[in-house]
């Protein structure tokens, strides 16, 4: 039997304490991990990577050769892992359902008039819906963050909803743009609200503008989680996505989940990065830890 889950009033104040956030933030960017912890923490953010390419130029070309890294991500080194998937736009799935056949990788899709969430629920669904009969195993949509802004908290639990119900058995990644967002109160109650509305994972941002992720609006939201977990039973995933380029701060993003979330939450079914221009800085200093020298950018191909 399912367990009966309360949905709270959304238009309760939630208060967020800044401060407190952004102190213990800073503490997590003092961690030192070295040599074989390293070496291990750094394999498992090349694991939770979704490599992404969302641009107007993309061609079946470009998504191939990415899918191609995905699994074959720096064969010099044996025993590395594939990323967890990489993320297209919908016309781009079948492409990469097709290049990544036999592999573990997953294909996750954009959908929902994808960056700006500005178009009808109809043309959302339908965006959704192509991407899934065309093989999408997870859908990315973005929240409409004019009707959140309004106040129209009710809208937007709809919308997350029924986009939920679209997916099928793709998972769904439901994204804030935190950016756009302006406070960790709002970013707190968006969480909520896409938590409560069937949100597999939820996510940071779109790339698409500055700030993106940031290690407060991260750790604002695996609190959410944490506390959703605790009134539901349920386990909810995070992507920090944007604004994450280089091995050391992944690292410490990995312990603010670890010493937030637990242990249960350390692999790729529950937490990921959406940055691929990470993973060849892993990989570089996998390389260094490895060897004990660098090896140069060239020496990787390009995302």
């Amino acid at each position: 039997m399912n367990k009966i889950i309360n949905i709270p009033d959304f238009t309760q104040t939630v208060t967020v304490d800044q401060v407190g956030v952004e102190e213990r933030c800073a503490r997590f960017a003092t961690r030192s991990i070295k040599k074989e912890a390293k070496v291990q923490g750094l394999k498992m953010v090349l694991n939770m990577i979704d490599l992404t390419t969302l641009e107007g130029k993309d061609t079946e070309g470009k998504v191939k050769q990415m899918c191609y890294k995905a699994t074959h991500l720096h064969d010099v080194l044996p025993g590395l892992p594939t990323t967890a998937a990489v993320c297209v736009y919908p016309s781009m799935v079948k492409t990469a359902k097709e290049a990544l056949k036999g592999s573990h990788v997953k294909v996750a899709s954009v959908a929902t008039a994808f960056p700006s969430g500005q178009s009808s629920t109809e043309i959302k669904v339908a965006d959704t819906r192509y991407a899934v009969d065309n093989g999408a195993d997870e859908i990315d949509m973005v929240i409409s963050r004019g009707e959140f802004l309004k106040g129209n908290y009710n809208f937007v639990f709809d919308e997350i909803a029924l986009i939920k119900e679209t997916c099928g058995k793709a998972r769904l990644k439901v994204i804030f743009e935190t950016g756009e967002l302006s406070t960790l109160d709002n970013v707190r109650k968006a969480s909520e609200i896409a938590m409560y509305a069937g949100a597999d994972f939820i996510k940071t941002s779109t790339g698409k503008i500055s700030p993106a992720a940031t290690m407060p609006v991260t750790l604002v939201m695996l609190e959410a989680i944490r506390d959703f977990y605790y009134k539901t039973g349920i386990m909810v995933g995070m992507k920090p996505a944007g604004g994450i380029s280089n091995a050391k701060t992944a690292l410490h993003y990995l312990v603010m989940l670890k010493e937030t979330l637990g242990a249960s939450w350390l692999n790729n079914h529950w937490y990921r990065f959406g940055a691929s221009s990470l993973a060849n800085d892993v990989l570089m200093q996998i390389m260094k830890e490895t060897t004990g020298v660098y090896q140069g950018v060239d020496y990787f191909s390009k995302d």
